[in-house]
């Protein structure tokens, strides 16, 4: 029951900016959400259907988001990042796509 991951552009931009180390934790934690992707919490208003999963890297909290398409079994990866500024990022990249 393993889903496909198909990433945003921005997600990638991103990405490609962190240092190695974060990306393999951020790869494994999309890993780990490609074989369950119901741990991350689903959101509710502009943001529903997406979900975010919180985890800690070097004792800093982030987020990352995604959504889930059951019948596709595909896993769209919008974006990650702290807490600071997130939730409004991300719905200006909901609201644009």
């Amino acid at each position: 029951m393993s889903f496909s991951p198909v990433a945003s552009p921005a997600f990638l931009k991103k990405k490609k900016k962190q240092f190695p180390d974060f990306q393999r934790e951020l790869d494994n934690h999309v890993k780990i959400l490609l074989e369950n992707p119901l741990l991350g919490e689903p959101k509710k208003g502009v943001l529903q259907g997406v979900r975010v999963l919180k985890f800690k890297y070097n004792k800093q909290l982030f987020l990352l988001s995604y959504e889930p398409d059951f019948k596709n079994k595909i896993l769209f990866l919008y974006t990650f990042g702290s807490h600071e500024g997130f939730y409004e990022e991300l719905e200006r990249y909901i609201k644009s796509k």
